[in-house]
């Protein structure tokens, strides 16, 4: 079976171009380049956090769903020193600011299996699983049953097989991807 990474790291975890060393600064960077100091905590902040996400998205149950989704974030809320209280969770989700939820939520229901290509998307608000990459660009009419078996077998990795449908005459092929409902 397939092993499956969670995301690539943050895109501030790219490596820059090296650049000579200046005299009196570091090597492999200028002065001009140098990110502020807010920057790099917002960054680290951002790195810190999905990585949280990535190690223990799977350890809130019911899996692939909004309830583990709240789950997660009340651990991340707890663990950050907030109370209990509803106003103190509705500061904590406040702090996240909408993109840096949205982005920590997409990453929550996310897997990529790198043996095949594969990315599920599997956000149970949206009602369908999809599926990107590592797919032919075979028409609708034209794919084989055995084309979704790369499909199947990511689905049963992560434990979505049971939540979607199983007929796979209603899942759809677009643009080399297979959109799967929820049932």
């Amino acid at each position: 079976m397939d092993e499956f990474r969670s995301a690539p790291p943050h895109p501030a975890g790219k490596a820059a171009e090296a650049l000579p060393a200046q005299p009196g600064g570091l090597a492999g960077a200028s002065a001009d380049a140098l990110p502020s100091q807010d920057t790099l905590r917002a960054n680290l902040a951002d790195f810190a956090l999905a990585e949280l996400v990535r190690q223990h998205r799977t350890s809130f149950a019911p899996p692939w769903t909004i309830e583990s989704w709240a789950k997660l974030l009340i651990w991340l809320a707890l663990n950050s020193g907030c109370a209990g209280d509803t106003a103190s969770l509705e500061a904590f989700a406040a702090s996240l600011g909408p993109e840096r939820s949205g982005r920590l939520r997409r990453l929550f229901f996310s897997r990529e299996f790198e043996a095949t290509g594969l990315r599920l998307l599997a956000d149970p608000a949206e009602g369908q699983v999809l599926v990107e990459g590592g797919l032919s660009a075979v028409g609708e009419a034209s794919a084989e049953e055995s084309d979704l078996e790369p499909v199947s077998a990511a689905l049963d990795a992560v434990g979505l097989a049971s939540l979607v449908v199983p007929d796979r005459q209603r899942w759809q092929r677009r643009d080399g991807g297979v959109v799967i409902p929820f049932r």
